[in-house]
């Protein structure tokens, strides 16, 4: 049985990162994936011809973002594109009201100053909160105190439900109160407009990384881990564990001896949300120029509320709309031709026949998805923010743990991802990693391998 120094399990972006380092620090390194690709839930289509990100899509917040600082280090184009935190204002959105009116200037406007009250509000009632409050509770306990007509507050707590649904995936009286309290967004958001899978595939070219290789069974000593699929048998130094949170929530992996209370709990206590993606394009554009959002508020959205045009991306007119936390966990289960539908029935709510029929679409359903179980993580109900770093681990030295789910400041964005990689991979050399220092050396690697 061949020996490695560590061995990956998971080739997403914590996987490769963790890899790539440790690889670049001389040791050597076997990477197992269970997909057939790299990237895990940054997943790419191009078999349009154009990049159709299936998985993540945006950088939430460039400022002070070290994942910023490598795309630009590895010259990768971008788009801005500041509402995938679901914004209320601040980008031109275009806003029906809950009969399904365009709303005008000064209706947004009060609706901008309403939800800006009542978040507010909501902070204090965040601060106040006991343990065993979700964010269900403390939302109504704001509205409560808004004062606002039942109308305007209907509006508001859907507007709320859908904020949690995007944000975590989940149903908003699942989520912790203080679930979203790590949420903050500095500095504009971009997009990918030649997919953003680029950045993984880049930092993975040249590992030893073994596709189709679903691990079963991690096994533990204090000489080091051996890893088993189905038909074969590693042994490593370290182990990095970076598969999804709902893959290690559904036990498809057998830890030998069992994962301890320190580790086992935080995966336990933690939720794993469904956010599954519905692009549409068509052979027309019906909504206004320089809109970022279209969105629907209070009845006329209460399913499908939120389209954002990311048209720029392809040069063909296309919207990107959501099926998240318990409406997406249904909606998968249906042929895309329904979903598609249902979605164009909503629509047409609000334009009428103005919304031709669409010419391509694209469905994902990460609910689904063997490999992931899901999208992302959030604060679920009985679990706290140290639960995100405790997950890390490691356990007996010799067992780590990576991935978004794992890192606290920012989970379920690429970027926590990113840096729970560097952080493995610092604990596995028992040294810090310089990041600057990483991206030449992936951009170096390139030029002397003339990429």
């Amino acid at each position: 049985m061949t020996r490695f120094d560590t061995i990956v399990i998971g080739a997403g972006m914590s996987g490769v990162t963790s890899a790539r380092m440790l690889a670049d620090a001389g040791q050597r390194v076997l990477v197992l994936e269970a997909r057939e690709r790299i990237g895990g839930r940054m997943n790419t289509d191009r078999g349009a011809g154009f990049p159709v990100d299936l998985g993540a899509s945006w950088i939430h917040g460039i400022d002070g973002s070290a994942l910023w600082d490598l795309v630009q280090a590895l010259d990768i184009p971008t788009l801005e594109y500041t509402v995938g935190s679901f914004q209320v204002g601040g980008r031109p959105i275009e806003n029906f009201d809950g009969d399904g009116r365009a709303m005008d200037e000064a209706a947004t406007q009060r609706w901008i100053d309403d939800v800006e009250e009542a978040d507010r509000l909501l902070v204090d009632e965040i601060a106040a909160s006991s343990a065993g409050d979700t964010y269900l509770d403390v939302t109504e306990r704001a509205l409560d105190r808004t004062g606002f007509d039942p109308e305007r507050i209907d509006e508001i707590r859907e507007f709320f439900r859908h904020r949690v649904e995007e944000q975590c995936g989940a149903w908003i009286g699942d989520l912790d109160a203080h679930g979203l309290d790590e949420d903050a967004i500095e500095g504009d958001e971009v997009i990918f407009p030649r997919g953003y899978d680029e950045l993984p595939r880049r930092i993975g070219a040249g590992l030893d990384v073994r596709l189709g290789s679903v691990v079963t069974r991690i096994s533990r000593s204090s000489s080091g881990v051996v890893v088993a699929t189905s038909d074969e048998r590693f042994e490593a130094a370290h182990a990095i564990v970076t598969v999804p949170l709902g893959v290690l929530k559904s036990d498809a992996i057998t830890f030998d001896p069992p994962l301890p209370a320190e580790v086992a709990g935080p995966i336990g206590r933690l939720g794993m949300g469904v956010f599954n993606k519905v692009f549409v394009q068509f052979p027309t554009r019906f909504w206004n120029d320089g809109t970022y959002v279209i969105r629907a508020l209070g009845e006329a959205g209460e399913s499908w509320h939120s389209w954002y045009d990311v048209s720029a991306v392809s040069g063909i007119p296309t919207l990107l709309t959501f099926a998240a936390g318990p409406f997406g966990r249904r909606m998968q289960q249906l042929p895309d031709e329904e979903i598609v539908d249902d979605a164009l029935t909503a629509l047409r709510g609000l334009y009428g026949a103005a919304v031709p029929e669409p010419q391509a679409h694209w469905v994902t359903r990460w609910g689904q998805d063997p490999y992931s179980e899901g999208s992302y993580s959030h604060l679920a109900l009985g679990s706290s923010h140290h639960d995100h770093d405790e997950l890390a681990g490691p356990v007996d030295g010799v067992l780590h743990f990576a991935g978004e789910a794992t890192w606290g400041d920012e989970p379920a964005t690429v970027g926590a991802a990113y840096y729970s990689g560097r952080r493995a991979a610092e604990r596995v050399l028992g040294r810090p990693v310089d990041l600057a220092a990483f991206a030449a050396a992936i951009t170096e690697r390139e030029r002397t391998e003339g990429r």
